[in-house]
């Protein structure tokens, strides 16, 4: 498709490829018959990585099986490591690199986040841009949620009240006591290491007084056994439900008052995003794209109006536990819960921001594939003679 090969009227300018699934498509591009003669201009080509934990990692043999050179297994081609990257064949030969944050793409630059990858990386810090995700604000919209208590639990910014239908209907769909009076935080996530889950079970202990949590997810069996653990030790203020359920997940975001997202690393986040939208206010680590998406309820934010979360560094237990005491104390003052909630629900996290950079950086890379083509010398021409 991105040499016009499939029978389409048309080739595409620019190919945006996503992860290691679709990088290796950069080195079948470099090493085309075509390409290489001259004959035919490939395609722009976008990498976005996604998460550079997945790097597509194959055994050596299986370069004759997808019709690639042998010269790729080379440290300066695909190699890695004793292994075939697919992931590293387009961060070798993209021509521009993508990530889902600006804040993740510069910690993939450093060797505690770049995953084996930080020096490639580096070399082409110059030709990275990080950009946050966006939500689909159809589906995820408390005004129109059919997944919430319909009617009277759909609420908005200016009927924030409607809201506590959801929580008090959440509440007793999970088993929970039915308490107004203490924040319900909620966790909707794959229960892995990654996720700080392990840090969220150290940390609660200390807010288990004074209020409540329900999680949601499936991942790790030594950490589904520890949320059902915790949940067996707190009934009433802790519930777990280990699985996936995506109206339930709706509920959670419909019905809790904060969403915690404790992640040792993360490279945009959606959950947060979510919950922003349902003011549901995030509670997550200061990194990645939570880092770019959250603005930490501290006295300047709150004094300002800013704030629509609380942050917390570094990801260890103590500073999550210090981050959900500073939550509960935030609900505790009604007034200030109530503005950090307004502000979150009206922040943008549609794609509308994200789209417009997508296209701008499209524009970019035609512009300079287009300036490179005109400069090329033309594979028919003859030299010119030397000049005398």
């Amino acid at each position: 498709m991105s040499l016009g090969r499939v029978g389409l009227p048309w080739r595409p300018d620019v190919t945006h490829l996503h992860d290691w699934q679709a990088a290796l498509t950069t080195a079948y591009l470099r090493h085309h018959p075509d390409v290489v003669s001259g004959s035919v201009q490939a395609p722009a080509t976008l990498l976005t990585i996604h998460n550079l934990a997945f790097q597509g990692l194959f055994d050596a043999s299986v370069t004759a099986e997808i019709g690639l050179p042998s010269t790729v297994m080379d440290v300066h081609g695909m190699e890695y490591w004793g292994h075939l990257s697919f992931l590293k064949a387009g961060v070798m030969w993209a021509d521009h690199l993508s990530t889902v944050s600006p804040t993740y793409a510069r910690e993939i630059l450093t060797p505690a986040h770049g995953m084996g990858f930080d020096g490639l990386l580096r070399a082409r810090a110059h030709q990275l841009t990080g950009i946050v995700n966006g939500i689909d604000q159809q589906v995820w919209d408390p005004v129109t949620d059919s997944h919430l208590a319909a009617p009277y639990a759909r609420y908005s910014p200016r009927r924030l009240h409607a809201k506590a239908a959801s929580k008090e209907a959440l509440q007793r769909e999970l088993g929970l006591e039915v308490r107004a009076d203490r924040p319900l935080f909620c966790v909707v996530s794959r229960l892995s290491s990654q996720k700080g889950i392990d840090l969220l079970l150290q940390a609660w202990p200390r807010v288990a007084s004074r209020s409540q949590l329900a999680v949601l997810g499936t991942g790790e069996a030594w950490l589904e056994d520890g949320v059902r653990h915790l949940a067996d030790h707190h009934p009433g203020s802790v519930s777990a439900t280990v699985g996936f359920d995506e109206a339930l997940s709706h509920r959670m975001q419909g019905g809790a008052d904060a969403i915690v997202v404790p992640s040792r690393f993360e490279p945009c986040g959606l959950t947060q995003l979510y919950g922003l939208r349902y003011g549901t206010l995030p509670v997550v680590a200061r990194v990645g794209g939570l880092a770019d998406t959250v603005i930490d309820a501290n006295e300047a934010a709150l004094r300002d109006g800013v704030a629509t979360g609380v942050q917390f560094s570094p990801v260890e237990a103590g500073p999550l536990a210090t981050a959900l005491e500073r939550t509960c104390d935030l609900f505790d003052d009604t007034a200030a819960w109530q503005r950090v909630q307004k502000r979150a629900m009206t922040r943008e996290v549609g794609w509308e921001t994200a789209a417009a950079q997508y296209a701008a950086l499209y524009e970019r890379l035609l512009a300079t594939r287009t300036e490179s083509a005109l400069s090329a010398p033309s594979a028919t021409s003859a030299p010119s003679a030397p000049s005398e």
